[in-house]
């Protein structure tokens, strides 16, 4: 019989506990569960309000992975849903707003991905994001140049970046805007990505063309698109091992010498969340975020 837990007075059903879902480390199905259950004080808040798309990987990540948009079958009517729009007409999101839904979709075991503005307000962007890709032999190490470049680029515009690895080889820089659409945000975002490619040419390539990105870091403006998610914050991702899509400091940035200094698996972040506090936390302040130029 499938265990069951009170969660915030909720009933929430849990299976297969002790499955080991990364077999590299040993990490079972219940430290997921268990991880996502202590680091949803910093998590909560970066994905309420927000559909949410899922990636599941409920075999590991050497299993079977999918993307799951529309609300799953079984979904319990306490989970708070939304419809959003999309090009082929209306759906419906989940959107996990208290712990109870959080631990209610980790035990589906899934990524976390999140849009790039607010169920209440789909017609206007609130995150700018650019997900920084190394092309082999490029690594995070140049990616971290490339983000100091833009920090610097977007402060001059009076926007405020705040950076997190991505969770496997890259990094995202994450900044609170407000006043223009996902199609504004994204031209601004290309337009930024072109003058650092301008910039930077050995480095840095604006286009997704596979042949342009051996040895740089492809400046991927187009998450910004509205129909697009983004790994979420702390979000654990469905890799070798349980790496986290974690929060960074500009120092961490700034000294990152090689990949190993800015990978962390999620038994690491709750040490850093002690320390750090939640880093992105500043994103959740609409007083701070900037208008785009």
């Amino acid at each position: 019989m499938m265990p069951i837990t009170e969660v915030e007075g909720r009933r929430v059903p849990l299976s297969n506990l002790e499955k080991v879902l990364y077999p590299a480390t040993g990490f079972t199905k219940g430290e997921l569960l268990h991880y996502y259950a202590t680091t949803a004080p910093v998590l909560l808040p970066h994905l309420r309000d927000r559909a949410l798309s899922f990636l599941r990987y409920p075999d590991g990540p050497d299993g079977q992975l999918f993307f799951a948009k529309n609300v799953p079958p079984g979904t319990p009517e306490w989970v708070m849903t939304a419809e959003v729009p999309r090009s082929e007409g209306p759906a419906r999101m989940v959107v996990v707003r208290d712990l109870a839904s959080l631990v209610w979709a980790a035990n589906l075991v899934t990524e976390f991905h999140t849009h790039q503005w607010l169920v209440r307000s789909p017609d206007e962007a609130d995150r700018l994001v650019f997900d920084l890709d190394p092309g082999a032999p490029a690594t995070i190490v140049q990616c971290c140049e490339v983000a100091l470049w833009l920090r610097e680029r977007l402060a001059a515009d009076g926007i405020e970046a705040y950076a997190k690895t991505a969770g496997s080889k890259g990094l995202h820089l994450l900044a609170a805007v407000r006043g223009g659409s996902s199609e504004e945000t994204s031209e601004y975002a290309k337009a930024l990505a072109m003058e650092a490619e301008r910039a930077m040419p050995r480095l840095v390539v604006h286009r997704m063309t596979k042949s342009l990105r051996p040895g740089k870091v492809f400046v991927d403006w187009s998450q910004n698109a509205a129909r697009k998610t983004t790994a979420a914050p702390y979000t654990v991702r469905a890799r070798r091992t349980p790496l986290v899509s974690a929060p960074v400091t500009w120092e961490e940035v700034a000294d990152c010498g090689a990949p190993a200094q800015l990978e962390f698996v999620a038994e690491d972040l709750a040490p850093r969340i002690q320390d750090y506090g939640d880093l992105l936390a500043p994103l959740l302040d609409p007083k701070g975020a900037a208008r785009l130029p």
